[in-house]
Formats: C-alpha cells, structure tokens, sequence
C-alpha cells in the first residue's frame, strides 16, 4: 500500500513538475498529530474518553478476577463434589467468561464502542483541518501539501516548508468565530488576519547571531571579571606590603627608644655611683669643731646630689612623655 502511495505520489509530482517547471512547484507538509495535541477541545474530549476507557478496562478486569477466583475454588471443592456438580458449575464458569470477553470485544473490538467513538472525535477536527489546507493552498498557491503523520514517509522535511502552526491557528480562529456571541466579537473573530508565513530561515539566522553576541558579551564579562580580580589582588598585595613597612619602622623605632631609654638609665647609675654624696661621709668626732674646709665641701656635695636629683627627674619625665607618646601611636 505504501508502495502504491509512493508511485502515485512520485507520479503527480513529476507531472506538475512537468506543467509548472516555468514558474516553479510551491510544496509544503502539516503534522496532524502535532495540530490534534494543540487543539483544547480535542484533547478535553481524548481525555473523557481516555476516562471511558479506563472503567472499561477495570470493569473488565474485575469480572475476569471473578471468574477466576470461581475456578480455584472450584479446584479446591472437586474432592467434594459429583462429577455433574462440577460439570454445571464449568460450564458457568465457561458462560460468565464467554459474556464478559463478548462485552470485551464491543468495547474495544475493531468496531467496538472506543473505535467508533474515537473516529467520531476525529472526524470535525479532520474537516477542519481540511478545510484550513484548502483555504491556504489556494490563498498561497501551493501546489502540494503532504501530511507528515499519513502512510507517505517523509524522509526529510525542511522546517520553512512546515504549516502546521498556520493551520493550527486558521482552525483557532473559525473556533473564535463560532463561539462569539456578540455581533463585535463576531466581527473582530472575521476580520482577524491570518498570522504571516514564518520564515524559518531567518529565524535561524537571527538565533545565530543572537548567540554569538551572548557568547561574546560573555567573554567580555569574563575578562572584566579576571582583570578586576587581578587589579583586587595587586591592590591586596600592595596594602599588606604597606603594612608590612609600617610595621618594620614602627619596630625599628621602638627599638631605638628602647636602646635610648637604656642609654639613660645607665647614665644614671654611674652618675649616681660616682656622686661622693651617696657614699658613707666620715662622721666629725664628737666634741670636733667643723673647719671651713669641711664645710665647703659638705655644700658641694649637697649641690651635686640636687642636681643628679633633678637631672634624675627629668630622665623619668622624658621616658614618661616618650612612653605616653608611643602609647598614642599604637593606638591609632
């Protein structure tokens, strides 16, 4: 049968070809079964009897386990019944079984009920769809249109050659139309314009190109995003070797106020190890008068011990300033 189609198919084609090979043969395909799905009044309606069916299956289904169940407990009562019994009680068995694949056969037989209702689905939405590749390869000037759901393989099939889409949305709008009620509705539903012929290639084309561009603000992004992490990271470099040089001056510093404070300290030891007033004076015998001498060089000694007094305070008082200085930059 295929063969056949094919034959009659490639027969047609070459006669046109033969009687239009001046202005060129305009061929196109609609899929069916794409158009069915997209179709809502179709699909309610697959959906009530996808519905009929399945209680169908599960009347079915339960009566046979019926059956079933009546011949293992025939098979357990054997030993207890005559052979007429078990004779009556088979060939009901055998009756029940023949009447539910009977009503099995009228519900989804060849012209059972699922067929024929099926085909009463079908059979609008099939004159629609015929109506609609009537009006357009007319209006359009086509001068094949092929279903790529029929018994005539397509083994290929350019997507710009495809109407489906258009036919689905013709049969759309003669459902807009038979569903207005109001006389305004009616006339926006007739002159509502057919949606233009959709140029499969171009689309491509612009998908393409729109690619590429997300492709390429892509590599833009990226390399912004690597030299903004490597500007980050010199910048991160630089501060902690910043930070790094502050710290080594501010040891360096501390050391040498250190090393001073220690210079100081020493200074005054020996300044206070050679001051004659901190050793032991020789007390004057009682009864011994002073001489001038003595006298002139006890003052002596209490003038230097006043100014290493006072030289000692003043080193306290600077390394006192000097410690509340260094406190303050380290606090800050």
């Amino acid at each position: 049968m295929k063969n056949k189609v094919l034959f009659l198919l490639t027969l047609v084609f070459m006669i046109s070809l033969s009687i239009h090979a001046q202005r060129g043969v305009r061929i196109a395909y609609i899929d069916t079964e794409y158009i069915l799905e997209n179709v809502p009044e179709y699909q309610e309606a697959t959906a009530q009897l996808n519905q009929k069916a399945d209680k169908w299956k599960n009347e079915i289904g339960a009566k046979l386990g019926a059956i079933e169940q009546k011949r293992k407990n025939l098979s357990n009562e054997k030993a207890l019944l005559t052979k007429e019994l078990i004779d009556e009680r088979e060939e009901d068995i055998a009756f029940e079984e023949k009447e539910i694949l009977d009503y099995q056969q009228k519900r989804f037989g060849p012209n059972g009920d699922l067929f024929i209702q099926k085909k009463q689905l079908m059979q609008p939405i099939q004159d629609q769809i015929f109506a609609a590749v009537q009006d357009l390869a007319k209006s359009r000037k086509y001068d094949f249109i092929f279903d790529k759901s029929s018994d005539a393989v397509m083994l290929f099939s350019a997507r710009q050659f495809d109407l489906s889409d258009q036919i689905l949305r013709s049969i759309t709008r003669t459902s807009k139309r038979k569903q207005a009620n109001s006389k305004a509705e009616r006339r926006a539903a007739k002159e509502e314009e057919l949606v233009p012929e959709i140029n499969y290639e171009l689309e491509e084309r612009q998908k393409a190109l729109e690619e590429k561009k997300a492709q390429r603000e892509s590599a833009v992004e990226k390399r912004r995003q690597e030299i903004l992490a490597a500007r980050e990271a010199k910048k991160k470099e630089a501060e902690a070797k910043r930070q790094k040089i502050i710290e080594d001056r501010q040891k360096a510093k501390q050391a040498k106020i250190d090393a001073r404070n220690k210079t100081t300290e020493t200074d005054a030891e020996d300044a206070k190890a050679s001051d004659p007033s901190t050793k032991t004076e020789a007390k004057p015998v009682e009864g011994e008068t002073k001489t001038k001498a003595q006298l002139i060089e006890e003052n002596r000694q209490k003038k230097l011990k006043e100014r290493a007094e006072r030289k000692k305070a003043l080193e306290e008082r600077k390394k006192k300033i000097l410690e509340d200085r260094q406190k303050t930059k380290d606090s800050i």
